[in-house]
């Protein structure tokens, strides 16, 4: 054997996703909000302009694959590590190798940083001057909100990319690809997958490209060929590959489900929101978009006549999100219900979308003067300032205009007689408001 077989073998043995990386930004797949052919990244890339930034989204929505992307692409050197096992050492030597780079051949350094999320105060301090002077292009991917899970100097000097969940269209342009190329994909195997399978494993995978070519590699590698030498994947097999039953639905019919869904919390019927909620799940559906959906229905359609739902939704997703599927179905399924069961008002989506026309439409909304911030205004602006009326001083609340002049007899909160709301009206009965 020599060293080009070698070479051959080692590739080969890779995972398929890892073979189907893409090498360029015209095989990159999903994402087209960050990679069009006008964006700002695009063209980041394209004339080696790239600042620091993060890639924040799913797993296996292509965040990893974007930033090899961006290093085959550019003139400068590309360092990669990993927060999980990376310490406060080896960022020093990366930014170190940086300098060497900048100063002996005038090149940049990027340095890749994958789950930047676990990084330390520590490392990211050790970072910070590096990517201030520009020493270092830093570029970190992360499944957690870097607004809430990393250092703010960090990510106040970045430009954050959200990556979406890629649709299931996008994940059945890759499976066929992986199918068809011999290069990198599976196409020397003879292979025959039809087409409920590849349709099924990208609905399952839940946009998550990654656990769609592993599916798709397994059900290969573990089907026996035919008589005539062919392997044939079948759904039955896709079902196996990826461990989910198909539950037989189209595209209309899944947003007939989820539309019926919707409309069950609306009309308070447990049973029916229960079932089309495990309906969707079962036949594939992202848990988690069951309950971001039921999240908005807590509010859009329960309010204000029962704000403890809104708190259990949104206790349901955290759960899902942190507990994961199944475990997190049983607190999932506690707040469909309580949704359902809570008394119902529309008053705060009616005062929303009232209150946003206003908004768009007024002409004349100057704050009163006593509202504003007097803080290094002038004798007069101070003076103004002296006209509020502290609620406090009054046991709480005191008659007092807060919209503008040309907006002041608006009313946008309208309480209902249901639930709640009526204690809203007997407080505001009590303090003797107008409205």
């Amino acid at each position: 054997m020599d060293l080009f077989d070698f070479n051959n073998n080692e590739e080969t043995a890779k995972p398929l996703a890892e073979r189907m990386r893409a090498n360029s930004l015209n095989e990159f797949i999903g994402q087209k909000h960050i990679v069009s052919e006008n964006s700002l990244l695009r063209r980041a890339i394209a004339t080696d302009k790239l600042g620091s930034c993060i890639f924040w989204g799913p797993p296996g929505c292509g965040k990893t694959t974007l930033a090899n992307i961006i290093a085959l692409g550019t003139n400068g050197e590309f360092i990669k590590l990993n927060a999980v096992n990376a310490g406060v050492a080896d960022v020093k030597k990366a930014v170190e190798t940086a300098r060497e780079n900048l100063k002996l051949f005038g090149k940049r350094t990027y340095l890749m940083l994958d789950e930047c999320h676990r990084f330390s105060k520590t490392q990211s301090d050790s970072l910070l001057p590096a990517i201030e002077q520009g020493t270092i292009i830093f570029i970190g991917s992360t499944t957690e909100n870097p607004y809430a899970s990393m250092t703010p100097a960090i990510v106040s000097r970045c430009r954050v990319f959200e990556f979406k969940r890629l649709t299931k269209e996008d994940i059945e342009e890759a499976l066929y690809a992986a199918i068809k190329s011999r290069h990198k994909g599976l196409g020397k195997m003879n292979l025959s997958v039809d087409d409920e399978a590849v349709k099924h494993i990208a609905l399952v995978a839940g946009g998550d490209l990654r656990t769609a070519y592993n599916a798709l590699e397994l059900a290969a590698l573990t089907t026996a060929p035919n008589e005539n030498g062919q392997i044939h994947i079948t759904l039955a097999d896709a079902e196996q590959s990826i461990q989910r039953k198909a539950l037989s639905y189209n595209e209309d019919s899944y947003y007939d489900y989820l539309s019926a869904f919707c409309k069950s919390l609306r009309g308070s019927d447990a049973n029916a929101a229960l079932y089309y909620a495990m309906r969707l799940i079962e036949g594939g559906c992202d848990p988690m978009l069951v309950a971001r959906r039921l999240v908005v229905h807590s509010a859009e359609d329960v309010g204000m006549a029962d704000p403890r739902a809104l708190q259990i939704a949104t206790s349901a997703m955290y759960a899902l999100e942190k507990i994961g599927y199944p475990e997190a179905m049983i607190p999932l399924s506690e707040a469909i219900i309580y949704v359902c069961e809570a008394e119902k008002s529309n008053s705060v989506v009616l005062a929303m979308y009232a209150a946003k026309d206003d908004a768009v439409s007024a002409t004349e909304d100057t704050v009163p003067p006593y509202l504003r911030d007097n803080s290094y205004g002038s004798a007069q602006d101070k003076a103004n300032s002296r006209a509020y009326k502290y609620p406090h001083n009054y046991g709480g609340y005191v008659e007092q205009q807060y919209l503008p002049d040309g907006l002041k007899d608006k009313v946008y909160y309208i309480p209902n007689d249901r639930g709640y709301e009526l204690e809203v009206k007997a407080v505001r009965a009590r303090k003797g408001k107008k409205h």
